[in-house]
């Protein structure tokens, strides 16, 4: 089992958006995100923890402006905060072993699948593609990923 955990070496190496977005709370721009068009198969993976976070398979297009996933891949590997910020009551999302801030859950999303938008920040990921889960040590999840359409 692999041990996923906040690696100050990573965070070296985080860009400024990247930086912003994962340690200062922050949020990239609507529609700027490197991973909202993203259509392949793989896993989206925590950039400073490499913890698994969400399967392409749970990527859908919401229209928010950020990469939205109705649940996660391994819940154990996602915390929910409450945001009083910005004078609105939200739910924050951080990855539970990185402790990076991912974006925040809303709760509508698509009924069938849970009612759900988990609206996440690219600056947040790294995207691991299908053909490259099992050589990365994410093999256990091939069988939650497809092709999105």
């Amino acid at each position: 089992m692999a041990k996923y955990e906040r690696r100050p070496e990573v965070i070296e190496t985080l860009s400024p958006e990247q930086y912003r977005v994962t340690q200062e709370n922050g949020t990239e721009r609507p529609g700027t995100g490197e991973y909202l068009g993203n259509k392949d198969p793989g896993i989206y993976v925590d950039i400073v923890s490499g913890e698994p976070l969400f399967a392409s398979a749970a990527k859908y297009e919401s229209g928010c402006g950020w990469p939205s996933f109705v649940k996660p891949i391994e819940p154990d590997n996602i915390v929910e905060l409450r945001d009083t910020t910005h004078g609105m009551i939200r739910t924050e999302v951080r990855s539970a072993h990185g402790d990076s801030h991912l974006g925040h859950v809303f709760p509508d999303g698509p009924v069938e699948q849970g009612g759900l938008r988990y609206c996440i920040n690219s600056a947040s990921l790294r995207f691991v593609h299908r053909d490259d889960m099992e050589d990365e040590g994410y093999g256990q999840y091939l069988a939650q990923v497809e092709d999105v359409e």
